[in-house]
């Protein structure tokens, strides 16, 4: 049984959704829609990166593209697979979610001071400087990214949640960081053993992965927990799975 099939408690994935980069031969009513997109881009050129959201309304407003939320799924499916096939560029668009920009200010030049008084007082250097891998840490729930953390960072470690690496752009975005180090990286997975957490993970571990080969990197990745083996060897509570959850996955949930 190989790993993945292990993680699923020994069922049988059926499909996939595309990984990485792809080879994709759109209908010619979808390309029209991409002109489109192009179009907003293009007319947007001095506000890049736009939302998928705000496309969709300025389509709606240009072309009378249908204002349902129906049609802004298709334009989603629809410009994931063209930024998959480098019809249009990932840095073009990004992805719905919150945002906090703030100004880079102080309220007075002893601030300042102070602020760079503590930086260097705290000086790290790169604890990982000159090892042939470099390590960073995902776990599922953002919750426990600062205990993690406290243990991982004196490392000069990462630590990362992966609540907010669903989306197409984080994990291109996530791959690009890894393409930029002269090393290899192995990421470590943190994660509930239920349908949602393994296929959360072997989602994100296929999709970096590839991109990250493709743009000429290396990334490997490896999940710490939680796994079968260890619900078998330290005998972990369980629970049944939803009974609504459709996706491949076999055994009880940890």
């Amino acid at each position: 049984m190989n790993a993945i099939t292990d993680l699923l408690g020994g069922a049988d994935r059926t499909s996939t959704r595309p990984r990485g980069f792809i080879q994709w031969s759109p209908r010619a009513a979808t390309c029209e829609l991409l002109d489109q997109v192009q179009a907003v881009l293009a007319e947007y050129s001095e506000y890049l990166p736009l939302t998928i959201r705000q496309i969709f309304y300025r389509l709606v407003g240009s072309v009378g593209y249908d204002k349902t939320e129906r049609a802004y799924g298709r334009l989603v499916e629809h410009l994931g697979n063209a930024r998959r096939a480098r019809i249009i560029s990932f840095e073009s668009i990004r992805d719905d979610g919150g945002a906090d920009l703030r100004p880079n200010a102080w309220a007075s030049a002893e601030e300042f001071l102070e602020t760079y008084r503590y930086s260097a007082a705290h000086l790290q250097l790169d604890r990982t400087e000159g090892q042939k891998t470099r390590l960073a840490v995902i776990c599922e729930a953002a919750g426990m990214a600062p205990q993690l953390a406290s243990v991982a960072n004196p490392f000069g470690i990462t630590v990362l949640s992966s609540s907010g690496f669903d989306s197409i752009t984080e994990k291109y975005s996530f791959a690009r960081r890894l393409v930029d180090h002269d090393r290899p990286t192995e990421v470590l997975h943190i994660g509930d053993h239920d349908p949602s957490g393994v296929h959360m993970f072997l989602s994100y571990l296929e999709d970096v992965e590839a991109f990250t080969r493709e743009l000429g990197g290396r990334a490997s990745f490896t999940r710490l927990a939680v796994t079968p083996g260890q619900i078998r060897d330290l005998r972990l509570p369980t629970a049944p799975p939803k009974s609504t959850d459709r996706r491949a996955f076999r055994g009880e949930t940890c």
